[in-house]
């Protein structure tokens, strides 16, 4: 409805000032030569008006109907000065050049835009999936971080199920010794039977835990740091701008390792989602992966700095934040930072922590940048 009714006004326009110069045109004594010159060059107002608004067929129909308006006042009020004659119907050949030339481009330049909001429409809805993709990414990392846990959790539990498996010997043996004593029939004997039953049963269930809780091998292979960190940030940025907070990402060009990819990942992503959770609106967390020579070491390190401005971590604190289960966090099972150092350890690196609280903390991961490829199974965590 808008359309129609904004190309109604457009029409009005172009017709109006058509026929209003005409009016003036024919109704100028001739003796006025200087306004006639005026009047002739104020029909290219709506011949590119025309162009403007309707491309090639605008300019050029509008510049048409310029001429046949135009061509009587040549014939009748010019016709006996040829020379004045000439250079009128001159410039009607330049009203059709000028509408044409103009229509043309006009109708060039409403196929770019157009191409253009059409690209960007496309980018933008590329941007909406990408967005809802990556959220969904968010979500299931947080799932696996549940799952890191679980693994520690798994980890304590299998060194309860060898602690509880020497006493259960124990106990078994205790119970064939005492049923040497008794008789089938006796209802000792029976309570003894029942006793090596659920001993067995018992055995057995640990037996299988144990088997389930194995240690799982490192898988190395070449890994790009940089690369790593580049598609973290792209995970965490909804969550980060949804908090008010700044991510920046600092990092070299080669910073290829020998490690396991989806370890680190786990590493980098825990200690990210940590500085994100312990900083508010306003707050930046900083990334910054670079080369760095340790004189003790044959070969240079790479060195991944993760620099937030939250509230600190207190002095007191620092060294215990790595063990298992300590956390300052109300929802926290204080089992990342302990995962993230063994899986950095069992790369032949190291992980520090630094804090001025309340100004924020850093931590630092260091990994060599060269290692022995290991097979699978023979470096585990």
């Amino acid at each position: 409805m808008v359309k129609k009714f904004t190309l109604s006004i457009r029409l009005f326009v172009i017709l109006a000032s058509i026929a209003g110069v005409s009016l003036l045109h024919y109704s100028t004594p001739l003796t006025e030569s200087v306004l006639h010159d005026i009047l002739q060059r104020l029909y290219y107002i709506p011949i590119i008006l025309a162009a403007f608004w309707f491309g090639l067929k605008g300019g050029i129909g509008t510049a048409l109907i310029v001429s046949i308006l135009y061509a009587p006042h040549i014939i009748f009020q010019w016709g006996d000065r040829p020379t004045m004659e000439t250079e009128k119907y001159l410039e009607i050949l330049l009203y059709n050049l000028v509408g044409g030339v103009t229509g043309f481009l006009s109708a060039q330049e409403r196929h770019r835009r157009e191409q253009l909001e059409k690209t960007a429409a496309g980018l933008e809805e590329s941007y909406r999936t990408l967005q809802q993709q990556s959220e969904r990414i968010i979500r299931m990392e947080e799932q696996l971080r549940g799952a890191e846990r679980l693994s520690v959790l798994g980890e304590l539990a299998t060194v309860l199920a060898h602690e509880i498996r020497n006493p259960l010997g124990s106990i078994r043996g205790t119970a064939e010794i005492l049923k040497d004593d008794y008789q089938p029939g006796d209802k000792k004997f029976e309570f003894l039977e029942i006793l090596l039953r659920e001993s067995d049963r018992l055995s057995r269930v640990v037996g299988d835990f144990l088997r389930l809780s194995r240690p799982q091998p490192l898988v190395m292979n070449l890994c790009n740091i940089a690369d790593e960190l580049r598609g973290i940030v792209m995970l965490v940025t909804a969550e980060a701008r949804d908090r008010g907070l700044h991510l920046e990402l600092k990092t070299e060009g080669d910073l290829e390792i020998v490690g396991d990819r989806d370890k680190l990942h786990q590493v980098f992503l825990n200690i990210i989602l940590n500085g994100i959770h312990s900083m508010s609106s306003g707050d930046t967390l900083t990334i910054e992966a670079q080369r760095a020579r340790n004189p003790a070491q044959e070969h240079a390190e790479i060195e991944i700095a993760f620099r937030d401005t939250g509230l600190g971590i207190p002095e007191d604190f620092q060294e215990k934040i790595f063990e298992p289960f300590f956390t300052t966090k109300q929802d926290g099972t204080g089992l990342g930072l302990a995962i993230a150092k063994k899986i950095i350890l069992a790369h032949k690196g190291r992980i520090e922590v630094s804090s001025n609280s309340p100004n924020g903390t850093i931590f630092t991961v260091f990994l060599p940048s060269r290692m022995s490829p290991y097979g699978p199974g023979e470096e585990q965590i």
